[in-house]
């Protein structure tokens, strides 16, 4: 190729996934080739449809044309350039605009709010002891659900939407029925201080949806028949308060404590695998890479309008393939966020040794997320800021700064193009993944807001707070 006084007019490439695998031959591609013309000639080289993708050169992404990024990225004249390719999601989740309902009700601070997992149903749990169901058609209160006598801390829909468990101050937890708002079963007791987390077993592993994790204050994790509501497995090894327990879906249950360990056990005899060593002090959050397709189970938001069904072998069946399509190499990321400031990468089914150390956090780490895609995870923390990392490698990407006081939490559209973050200073921003900057301020909460979650299908973003209200957005 011969170089001229500028760049030439075409170079060589070739495709590669964000994965690794190379598609094709290299091509001579002009330097003037768009975006749009790149996404015809990697949906032609798939043998796809109209597919949505992104496209990096080191790291840099083409918004406009190739010659752009080249133009700042340095290649040798006889270098095949690699373009990377990330798939995106194919429906689009339009950002949240404006506060379509502030529904009062709860006496007391919200301090949980949950949509189920096919996002058409919401819950909420108060320090005014109750657990609240909502109607999302009228956006008025459904249910009242008494049956707690402290302060309600956290609430969890089984996977398949059956049911909400929530789990109060005084470690009872209890399961109620979103349609008529009754208590099912008896109160499940056993824990000698409160409930700090609750996870159910995913819907690949059991359509019946029987089992529930819960991590107490006391330094013990149950598992609960929740038909029987008797314990069938204790987990003890943990020396302090358990923060946090998530149930993965390749059968291992992870718990985080203030012991500053992080627990990795079988779920099915309660065996204990591995302890995670590394943080120097407590360890708040954990978020596991298939959170989301685990939450969300067999739901989808395009295949539930396309191809509806109550089969329970469908369905999880459904489950499993977007499990397996979340984690390729049937390997689970999980993250963790301490009170040191720092958060660890692990891939906890093989290794002992975290894969990164995520610094640059200068206050305790209180939520972390990954996104739906699995290719980013959020950090909120007290200082007041969130960051965001590659999920992959744990390298840093950048910091969302726009808030004035600590961040309570994060949550991700499910395309993976928005991120909620909901704050002390009593508002919810949205930021845009694509230019990583604020998109837009929600302001309208009168105090500090504890709880955000934006519904599974896109469609809603609940917040809740010390102003007892709870907020319906939509676009």
């Amino acid at each position: 190729m011969e170089m001229n006084n500028d760049l030439p007019s075409s170079v060589q490439a070739k495709f590669k996934s964000d994965t690794g695998e190379e598609i094709g031959s290299p091509l001579d591609l002009p330097l003037n080739v768009t975006k749009d013309q790149l996404t015809l000639i990697c949906n032609a080289l798939l043998q796809e449809e109209d597919k949505p993708f992104l496209f990096y050169v080191k790291d840099i992404e083409i918004t406009s044309s190739l010659k752009e990024v080249l133009d700042t990225v340095l290649l040798n004249s006889e270098e095949v350039v690699e373009i990377i390719y990330q798939q995106q999601a194919i429906f689009r989740v339009r950002p949240v605009t404006r506060c379509t309902s502030s529904i009062p009700g709860h006496a007391e601070a919200v301090i949980s709010t949950s949509f189920s997992p096919s996002g058409k149903q919401l819950a909420s749990g108060s320090g005014d002891t109750t657990v609240r169901f909502w109607d999302l058609n009228t956006q008025t209160p459904l249910h009242v659900c008494k049956g707690h006598t402290n302060w309600v801390l956290c609430i969890s829909w089984s996977p398949d939407g059956s049911k909400l468990a929530s789990a109060c101050k005084q470690g009872r937890i209890i399961l109620w029925d979103p349609i008529t708002g009754n208590q099912i079963g008896k109160t499940m007791m056993g824990h000698k201080q409160w409930v700090t987390a609750l996870a159910w077993e995913p819907y690949l592993k059991n359509s019946e949806c029987r089992k529930l994790a819960s991590s107490s204050k006391d330094g013990d994790v149950r598992i609960w028949d929740t038909v029987t509501c008797l314990t069938i497995l204790s987990l003890t090894g943990h020396s302090k308060a358990v923060t946090s327990v998530k149930w993965g879906g390749s059968g291992l249950i992870y718990t985080s404590s203030q012991d500053r360990t992080i627990k990795v056990w079988r779920a099915e005899d309660g065996v204990l695998c591995r302890t995670l060593e590394g943080h120097a002090h407590w360890v708040n959050t954990l978020a596991l890479s298939t959170d989301y397709v685990l939450r969300t189970g067999p739901y989808h938001p395009i295949l539930d309008r396309n191809e509806p069904t109550t089969d329970k072998k469908v369905l999880q069946q459904r489950a499993i393939e977007r499990y397996e399509q979340a984690c390729p190499q049937g390997a689970e990321r999980l993250v963790s966020g301490s009170d040191d400031f720092t958060l660890f990468l692990w891939l906890p089914q093989q290794e002992k040794r975290p894969l990164a150390r995520m610094t640059g956090h200068q206050q305790l780490i209180n939520d972390v997320k990954f996104s739906p895609d699995t290719r980013i995870i959020a950090s909120a923390s007290f200082d007041k800021s969130v960051k965001l990392w590659e999920a992959a490698s744990g390298k840093f990407i950048t910091t969302l700064r726009g808030h004035v006081q600590a961040v309570y939490m994060v949550a991700w559209s499910a395309d993976s193009r928005l991120l909620l973050s909901s704050s002390a200073d009593s508002t919810l921003k949205v930021w845009s993944m694509k230019t990583k900057k604020l998109e837009l301020d929600l302001p309208g909460h009168a105090d500090e807001v504890f709880a955000v979650d934006w519904s599974p299908d896109g469609a809603y973003v609940a917040s809740g707070g010390k102003d007892k209200v709870l907020k319906l957005w939509q676009h």
